[in-house]
């Protein structure tokens, strides 16, 4: 079993590539369409959370915590 520590560090990156995914995609959606409301706001943040691995995982760079 893998320890938190060792979690931690594999995740670490992946966390801080999703947080600015994050960010950009909310500037250039508010950019683009204006003043977002709560909801779809929301709707851009999960829609990448839930993306980003599956993606990863597809381009094969996914760390070994989140590999099936």
């Amino acid at each position: 079993m893998t320890s938190t520590a060792e979690k931690v560090r594999q995740l670490a990156p992946h966390w801080a590539v999703m947080f600015v995914a994050i960010f950009a995609a909310l500037a250039v959606v508010e950019r683009a369409a204006g003043e977002l409301g709560l909801a779809l706001s929301l709707a851009i943040v999960l829609g990448i959370a839930f993306a980003y691995p599956v993606a990863v995982r597809a381009l094969g760079v996914a760390p070994p915590v989140w590999q099936p």
